[in-house]
């Protein structure tokens, strides 16, 4: 018995470079959130399963100008920078940080604050067709909490990390944790209360070990983590050879790359997501490859901070793990559409180069452009492998989060694949209509 059918037309990600597309299909959901069946318009049972949905009242008619889409996997967001977003962008990161940054998240220990923040962000998120983000809470677990509980109200997927961060000569005293000790036991405390919390509420709620990067953390800060990441079998999350700035700093205290530092203190596995690695070389790229680490490319943030562009391209051809973050605040839009976009437009840059006195046969890297099919994978199917999900495409077996858009542009009559690329360029937050979690709507426009 299916507890929900969509009819329409569909795109997914089947790999880095297939996109799938099906018109007027019936998607059908489970109760339990599953879709269950698909099925094509020249399928016998076609006519039988669209009647006996409508009789239900469980069926979603898709008009003609619009499209089902898997939802979004965001896997790089800080939540309490959503306050700033869009702040001084033209600041280097290291002032960025003590200047905008920490002060800001200071403020989070005001649980009121927190949640007039986080209920915002997380309506936002799901408005723009995401349905799963890692975040970076802060330093405070009763803050870190609030926005466990919204991501329950709105239906998100919740990735959540208590911030650790407790090296005195990289972070403020009025920001930090005061002791290696004392950030282990908060971040134990705050696995046992998501838990709790994910009982309580279902859905999906999920703690995060979180340094915050190499150099806001000591040596023993840094082992612990990796430690209790270990001991409870749990996602990792952190910042990998940002910047020029990050990259070297982790080469003069360890004579390491970032990287090999994360290896080193048992923090890069099969479970970790790093976000950025704009300066990874091909050794880091072999050490990620190996592990099994996933990389969240923040193409908008990169371009502000990260020194270079991400070499996307080489990472997929080597079959690393890749997906896609907005990196709020660093970045300043909670779209995904918009850094799929700026992850095309980036990797040209990098394939053309951006010296013109420099020759054109130098003045680039070859075979560096994705494409606008590359880009979604990221944001989709990349995104899911990464969290080891069962969602990011639209296929049997997979969780139904899903977003209903509406296309703009109904000018011309264009085949299925110049369509998919008009859509993905041209969406915003208002050609949105439905989101879906799980079989679920979240969110109606």
């Amino acid at each position: 018995m299916n507890s929900q059918v969509i009819e329409g037309t569909y795109y997914s990600s089947v790999s880095c470079d297939q996109i799938k597309y099906a018109e007027d299909a019936l998607i059908c959901v489970d109760e339990t959130g599953i879709i269950q069946r698909i099925v094509n318009h020249d399928d016998p049972q076609y006519g039988k399963i669209r009647r006996q949905a409508d009789q239900n009242n469980s069926l979603t008619i898709l008009a003609s100008d619009e499209y089902l889409l898997p939802g979004l996997i965001d896997l790089h967001v800080h939540a309490p920078q959503w306050a700033q977003a869009g702040l001084a962008l033209d600041k280097p990161l290291n002032e960025w940080l003590n200047t905008y940054t920490f002060p800001l998240e200071s403020k989070f220990s005001d649980l009121n604050f927190s949640r007039r923040v986080y209920s915002q962000l997380v309506m936002e998120m799901v408005a723009n067709g995401t349905t799963t983000v890692m975040f970076f809470g802060t330093i405070f677990n009763e803050s870190n909490l609030v926005l466990a509980k919204q991501c329950s109200k709105f239906g998100l997927r919740g990735f959540i990390g208590k911030v650790a961060m407790d090296n005195p000569e990289q972070t403020p005293e009025y920001y930090r944790d005061l002791s290696a000790k004392q950030a282990l036991l908060s971040t134990e405390e705050f696995i046992f209360a998501i838990n709790e919390l994910q009982a309580k509420n279902g859905g999906t709620l999920v703690p995060v070990i979180t340094p915050r990067f190499v150099p806001s953390c000591t040596d023993e800060l840094l082992a612990g983590l990796g430690k209790l990441a270990q001991k409870y079998d749990l996602p990792i999350q952190s910042h990998c050879s940002e910047s020029d700035w990050e990259h070297n700093y982790a080469k003069e205290r360890f004579k390491m790359h970032d990287a090999e530092v994360l290896d080193h203190f048992g923090l890069l596995t099969d479970r970790s997501v790093m976000a950025h690695g704009t300066m990874i070389d091909e050794n880091d790229q072999q050490l990620f490859y190996k592990r099994q680490a996933a990389v969240a490319h923040c193409p908008i943030s990169n371009v502000y901070f990260g020194n270079s562009v991400f070499p996307t391209k080489r990472m997929l051809e080597h079959g690393n793990k890749v997906g896609l973050g907005t990196d709020i605040s660093g970045g300043y839009s909670p779209s995904l559409y918009r850094n799929m976009q700026q992850a095309v437009m980036s990797s040209q840059m990098l394939q053309d180069g951006v010296d013109q006195s420099i020759s054109s046969n130098n003045r680039g890297v070859n075979n560096s452009r994705i494409s606008i099919k590359n880009a979604f994978y990221l944001a989709t199917r990349g995104g899911a492998e990464a969290l080891h999900l069962k969602t990011g495409s639209i296929e049997v077996g997979m969780q139904a989060d899903f977003q209903i858009v509406k296309s703009r542009l109904a000018l011309l009559k264009i085949d299925p694949n110049d369509q998919f690329e008009r859509l993905i360029y041209q969406t915003d937050r208002n050609d949105i209509k439905q989101v879906f979690i799980g079989g679920k709507l979240v969110y109606q426009n």
